[in-house]
């Protein structure tokens, strides 16, 4: 910057020979045995993680028009041998196929089995056998600051790599559909976009989640659908060809309570359910369910809204008595109606 030549200090090689007396003195901040060991430690945890689940990870292109235009990508993890896969609804989104590649450079095509686009899975199958397949933990709950890896294709990158931490449970996320995803797993393995429908692993290589959000310009904040989820829509997909959800034949919002009303009849909850219209074909029309009728609860279990509703119905078996718990006026009523199983369009 001065204008002035300055001398080079020259490179000295790490050999593992004597140390250079006139060599500058250990850093204080160097590593030492023990930091090393961890690292190392760190690092054997993370490649057996990787080494186990990398080649039942696939990337998903799906095609779309006459000429085969790709209209989306993402990734997928392989759950069988012959060729079950789970990615996100999103990823696949209405395709009756898709194309996806392995990390060895095998093209299969794989056909899509399944969609729920409330938890945002789908299920596909590869036309293949004898694939690689990953190991899904669906009854072994994931806790807060377990080393967790995520793998996938962002961007199109195949096979990249990026590990953190669990940093929160039980968090939801807004479906395409409306519904709230429960138990979602918050964790800092950096995410892009092409790691949507790619799994989420333990030290173990065993899938806990499959990865499906990102914040934008957010750092260190990726979301994964629990494994015990991805496991329950895969076991109604393949029984049932989709997850079977019941309806009321209602449609409703949210409505806060009056204080001196939550006093006066020691209500359980602060809002509840409006009843804004009742479908002359559902369940409903049959009951004794009205408009303006405010919903509390379902068979005793408190309902404060919209989503705890839908949360209580989710699992719900169609043909079995429901009873609700409501407001009229001043009046606190029970109401039985037995829900109907939502049909596929």
């Amino acid at each position: 910057i001065d204008g002035q030549m300055k001398p080079v200090t020259p490179l000295r090689l790490i050999t593992g020979g004597a140390r250079d007396p006139q060599a500058d003195p250990p850093s204080a901040s160097a590593p030492n045995d023990d930091e090393l060991r961890a690292l190392d430690a760190y690092s054997r945890t993370v490649v057996g993680a990787v080494e186990r689940i990398g080649p039942a990870v696939l990337s998903i292109q799906v095609e779309r028009g006459a000429r085969g235009r790709e209209a989306g990508a993402g990734s997928g993890v392989v759950i069988t041998p012959d060729g079950y896969l789970l990615t996100n609804q999103h990823v696949v989104d209405g395709a009756p196929r898709v194309r996806t590649q392995f990390v060895d450079g095998r093209s299969v095509i794989a056909e899509v089995v399944g969609e729920d686009a409330a938890t945002d899975l789908a299920v596909a199958r590869a036309l293949a056998s004898g694939l690689p397949s990953a190991s899904v933990v669906a009854d072994e709950p994931v806790r807060v600051g377990q080393l967790v890896v995520a793998v996938g294709n962002p961007y199109g990158f195949q096979s990249t790599v990026t590990a953190g931490v669990v940093s929160a449970l039980g968090r939801s996320l807004r479906s395409r559909d409306g519904r709230l995803i429960e138990g979602i797993v918050q964790h800092t393995a950096a995410l892009n976009p092409g790691n949507s429908g790619g799994p989420l692993v333990d030290a173990r290589g065993r899938v806990v989640g499959i990865n499906t959000a990102i914040i934008a310009m957010a750092q260190g904040i990726g979301f994964a659908v629990p494994a015990a989820t991805a496991h329950w829509v895969l076991s109604e997909i393949l029984a049932h060809g989709r997850v079977r959800r019941v309806y009321l034949g209602i449609a409703g919002r949210d409505r806060p309570l009056d204080r001196r009303l939550q006093r006066a009849l020691d209500l359980p909850v602060r809002s509840a359910v409006e009843i804004i219209s009742v479908d002359r074909a559902g369940p409903a029309s049959t009951s004794d369910l009205r408009m303006g009728d405010l919903i509390i609860a379902a068979n005793d279990v408190p309902v404060d809204g919209i989503d705890a509703l839908h949360r209580h119905l989710s699992r719900w078996p169609a043909g079995h008595e429901l009873r609700l718990e409501m407001l009229r006026g001043m009046r606190r009523l029970h109401v039985a109606l037995t829900p109907r199983e939502v049909q596929p369009a």
